[in-house]
């Protein structure tokens, strides 16, 4: 099978980049990227939800590539696992079907402390905290608890201190579970594959981001939106960041993420794609997303 990834051209419509000018995919010119400022100290951690309703957008590719990258900049960086399927825990390394204490104990059992869950990975500055099938208890379990929407936000707590980059990887809903990482979270970044599908259901996430702030988490805001598996060759992948452009300004990030296969490949070997492919243009997408956040100043 062959590698896909394709350059990320300007939109339909949008005037070419000259000799002198890089432009993004909607043809603003890309600002100055950085490579982010070593960190004397580490800590208090910024929080961000990877969200997004619809499954199969690269919420988890996103995580673990976007938290490997900070770490390649010295960050400590903290990967929360916040999905029952486990994916972020099994991209990572990790078997969470042979763990005792996941995420799902820290949130429903006293006595647990989230030092005892957390794992190390390979990826010196990364650590995950780990899920497994039985998070999905944890929906129908916290509809009794009282300040339910803030259990995981009271569960961080503890070591936020520790970490410069807290990334939850959120489920495929807008059930309890996602609505406990929007009240810890200081953030939302939203993957957003380049079909109209996906694109539909932007709104409904954003009406949701915003009751959240309104009734739990007045300090919550978008930190961008993501296009993921841009193929530049189709009219639809440039129509869909046109439109998400137009609806959103700037809220769209300018770097976009290629379609390509190293990325399940990356998967497979349970290694981020800076570790399985480090000079691949995925690679490289992601590094400048990393640098993107750090100079929008949403993340240390």
């Amino acid at each position: 099978m062959t590698d896909t990834l394709v350059d990320a051209g300007p939109a339909s419509g949008e005037p070419p980049a000259s000799d002198d000018v890089v432009r993004d995919v909607v043809g603003r010119v890309m600002p100055d990227l950085p490579e982010p400022p070593p960190l004397t100290s580490h800590g208090p951690a910024r929080i961000i939800a990877m969200c997004n309703q619809k499954g199969g957008v690269g919420k988890t590719t996103t995580t673990i590539n976007l938290g490997a990258c900070l770490a390649e900049h010295g960050r400590k960086v903290l990967l929360v696992d916040f999905d029952p399927q486990g994916a972020a825990s099994v991209g990572i390394g990790v078997n969470p079907h042979e763990l005792d204490v996941t995420v799902y104990n820290l949130l429903m059992e006293r006595g647990v402390r989230v030092e005892d869950t957390l794992i190390e990975s390979g990826i010196e500055g990364l650590d995950v905290l780990p899920a497994n099938i039985d998070l999905s208890a944890a929906e129908v379990q916290l509809v009794g608890e009282v300040a339910r929407e803030s259990v995981l936000s009271r569960a961080l707590r503890p070591i936020v201190d520790d970490y410069d980059v807290i990334l939850i990887d959120c489920q495929p809903s807008l059930g309890l579970l996602t609505v406990n990482a929007l009240t810890a979270a200081h953030g939302v970044l939203i993957p957003l594959e380049c079909e109209f599908f996906a694109l539909r259901g932007v709104a409904l996430l954003v009406e949701t981001i915003e009751k959240v702030r309104d009734r739990l988490n007045p300090a919550l805001e978008i930190d961008g939106i993501l296009p993921t598996m841009y193929d530049s060759r189709t009219l639809h992948s440039r129509e869909v960041v046109a439109r998400v452009h137009e609806a959103f300004g700037d809220t769209l990030l300018h770097s976009v993420i290629g379609r390509t296969v190293k990325f399940p490949d990356a998967t497979v070997a349970a290694e981020p794609i800076t570790a399985y492919a480090p000079g691949h243009p995925g690679a490289s997408a992601y590094r400048q997303l990393a640098r993107e956040l750090v100079a929008r100043g949403h993340a240390a």
